[in-house]
This record gives C-alpha cells, structure tokens and sequence, in this order.
C-alpha cells in the first residue's frame, strides 16, 4: 500500500504589512530626541513614504537564521523578571540574564549593556509610564561614526581605544512584555537583502550627544520578516553594528509595521523590551 504522509505541514502566516521608509533626497535626515518619548512625535527634517511590503512567517525556518548571514536569530530564553516597568528589576536580573545569554551566543569577551525601552502601544498606558510608541519608520540603531562614538562614549579612553582595535559588534534584543503579540510586530531586512545604497546616514540630536542611525529607502529586493504571535519567553537578536568588513553581516533594519486593513480595536496593544548592547572579542 502506499505510505500515508503524516508530516504536519507549517502554516505560513505571511502577511501584508504598511512600513514607513525614508527617500533619498541627498541630504542628511535630522530628529530632535526628546528626553521621554520617541518615535513618530519628535520633530524630524527629511522626506518619507509609506509603502506596503510582503512580510514572511520567519517561524518555520528560524532554526537557520545565522547572526553573521542574515543578522538576526530568534530563540526561546525565558526571563525571571516579574515586572519590566520596575528599572531595578531589569538592571539587576535581566541584564545579567541577557549578558550571559550573549557571551554564549557569540563566545565574545565582553559584553556592555548600555540602554533599554520600553514601548507601549496604549497611548493612556503609555503616558502613565512615560515610555516609548512602536516606531514605524524602517531603521539600524547604529553607523559607522556612531557605533566607534558610543563606545567612547561608554568606556574609560584607554580600554575604549584598545577596544577600538579589535573587532566589536552591537546586538539588540527585542522581547515581548506580554504575548502573544497581535499588534505592532516588529519586521526585521535581513542583512543580505539590503542594498549597498539602501541606507541612509542620519542624525539624532540629544540634549547632550548627537547619535546617527541609518535609515532605510525602499528597495523591492529587500526580505522583510516577523515572528508572529511572539510570547513572553521568545527573543529576537538583531545585530545593528559590525566592524568587521570581510563580508559577514553588519547590520539589518527593523520597524513595527501596521496592518493594511486598520487598527483592530478588539486586539491587545503591543508591549516590549528592547535592550541595546556592546559586544567587544
């Protein structure tokens, strides 16, 4: 007789999603950061177009996702924090949690995390915490003058030089507060889909430091994925800075993407954690 097939087959939930992409005009992109919020409410120069793209259900193939190919991996790493909103707690356990994450994951000597934000998509929830909205506008956190920058901006002179010599990365891990995640998902271009002329440098003035991302132009060759229904205990690496330039991935782009049909009211508003890092071998 003939062998029945009983291999479950993956659903694929791709999807169509609306992403905001900046437009080359020649001239350098400027966002004034104020100190609370962030996102789509600062004051910013440049020329922008919201474009519809195919978004892939990176699930089914996320066990060969490779840092230094496509830039980004998703794992499973659960978490002892009960309340992210509480700054000691992250501090003093998820930070160790995720530093112990990365040191395996990359098998670097150090890793120096620098920064988290929280971003909330109730507007009421949001004010009362004072954190951050999804930011919808395709981007890398870092370039290459502001990635050498932050770290002499973080480290004593004398290790920051020598740090400097050697090859450093920066890693961003993205973690849901609550799941699964129905709103706001974020879409990450992977490395190797992104064009040598896609991504713009642009400037971000503090009130202290001026920072520079990279913001991405549309290409119609760029891959876009998600992750969808994220919970609690998934997490995405992205890489946003590489120094090494021997043809491994360097960077990528990401942004929470919206729904073409519209906000559904019935649905949770997204909840994440987003940690930077310095990576140092």
């Amino acid at each position: 007789g003939h062998q029945i097939m009983t291999d479950t087959i993956v659903q694929d939930r791709t999807v169509k999603g609306l992403l905001q992409f900046t437009v080359p005009t020649g001239e350098t992109p400027v966002t004034q950061v104020s100190d609370t919020g962030g996102g789509r409410s600062d004051p910013k120069t440049g020329s922008y177009e919201m474009k519809e793209i195919t978004i892939h259900d990176g699930r089914p193939t996320a066990d060969q996702l490779d840092m230094e190919v496509q830039g980004y991996e998703f794992l499973e790493y659960d978490t002892a924090v009960t309340d992210f909103t509480d700054a000691e707690q992250v501090e003093k356990i998820y930070y160790p949690e995720l530093e112990k994450l990365l040191l395996e994951a990359t098998g670097a000597e150090k890793v120096v995390i620098f920064d988290h934000t929280i971003r909330i998509g109730d507007p009421a929830k949001r004010e009362a915490l004072g954190v951050r909205d999804p930011v919808r506008s395709a981007h890398n956190d870092f370039t290459d003058r502001s990635a050498p920058q932050r770290v002499r901006d973080l480290l004593p002179p004398d290790e920051a030089e020598a740090r400097l010599k050697r090859r450093f990365t920066s890693v961003n891990v993205w973690r849901p507060l609550t799941g699964p995640v129905k709103t706001d998902p974020i879409a990450i271009c992977a490395w190797d889909s992104i064009g040598k002329d896609d991504m713009i440098p642009s400037e971000r003035i503090y009130n202290d430091r001026v920072g520079g991302i990279l913001n991405l132009s549309y290409n119609p060759a760029q891959k876009w994925t998600y992750f969808p229904d994220m919970e609690r205990d998934e997490v995405i690496l992205l890489k946003c800075y590489d120094s090494e330039l021997d043809g491994r991935a360097r960077w990528t782009a990401h942004a929470a993407f919206e729904d073409p049909n519209g906000p559904d009211p019935s649905l949770p508003p997204r909840e994440s954690i987003e940690v930077r890092t310095l990576i140092f071998y």
